[in-house]
């Protein structure tokens, strides 16, 4: 019998989100996940980059969370969104502020926004796409010299501890991990490693500056935080612990601070 979901795999085998903009939403930003997930980055960010107000190039831009965040402190923001409903989203919520949106996937931009860019933010986007060691080798090439990349990837390990806790032993350990971008599932296609990212880091030049975990706890807990001092106490221990070995390695998701060196004076 052959699968009833119908795949939203683009030709290139990304998954692409037209017409899941409601589900998007719910998913990675509705509820007490997404309440860890923007105020752990609206702490964080600012401990790992240097921000003074540099032009931004947003890429996989969503809905506009984060290019609402940099254009709130000085940034002129790029937010490139091939999503049409994502996009217009966005730019409905973002006007009045100094964010440009652009159709374009991740692999146009060295036609569409070539840069060079200062400052580059490429957050749960590159577990979508089918060859993400090729589009972390094309962001390295639009970053300046001194350039810094902020990325968040969806953490493969914690996809794996996560599937033990609920029983799925088989799934675990065949690592068969991987969704399958069929109907409105949002199991990532390409779900990647701390050590990939170095390694796939170190192949373009880039080096890794800062890094840190989230939802380091709350994806394992048997039960939700009942109390609004329970939520709060959370979010204390996700802070405390987001960048602290060994436990920030478990984050569902993993952010980075990559940096491209300054070019040495001939």
């Amino acid at each position: 019998m052959s699968d009833p979901s119908p795949s939203c795999l683009s030709p290139a085998g990304d998954r692409h989100f037209d017409g899941l903009a409601d589900k998007f939403a719910a998913s990675l930003y509705g509820g007490l996940r997404g309440e860890l997930r923007l105020a752990l980055l609206d702490r964080l960010l600012p401990e790992m980059l240097a921000l003074q107000g540099q032009p931004a190039l947003e890429v996989g831009g969503g809905l506009g969370q984060l290019a609402g965040w940099l254009a709130e402190r000085g940034h002129v923001v790029t937010l490139c969104e091939p999503a049409d409903e994502m996009r217009e989203r966005a730019r409905k919520a973002l006007e009045g502020r100094r964010v440009h949106c652009l159709d374009a996937p991740l692999q146009a931009l060295p036609l569409e926004a070539p840069g060079p860019w200062p400052l580059i933010t490429c957050h749960a986007v590159l577990e979508w796409l089918g060859d993400p060691r090729a589009a972390l080798a094309t962001l390295a090439g639009l970053l300046a010299p001194g350039g810094q990349l902020s990325l968040m990837v969806f953490n493969r390990d914690a996809l794996r501890l996560s599937n033990v806790t609920k029983g799925n032993l088989t799934k675990a350990l065949a690592d068969q991990l991987e969704g399958q971008g069929r109907g409105k599932r949002l199991t990532p296609i390409s779900p990647l490693t701390h050590d990939q990212i170095v390694a796939w880091a170190g192949e373009v030049g880039l080096e890794v500056r800062a890094t840190a975990g989230l939802r380091v706890f709350h994806d394992y807990l048997h039960q939700p935080p009942h109390s609004e001092a329970e939520r709060r106490d959370l979010l204390a221990l996700e802070w405390q612990y987001c960048r602290v070995d060994p436990h920030w390695r478990l984050g569902r998701y993993l952010l980075y601070t990559l940096i491209r060196p300054e070019e040495p004076e001939r």
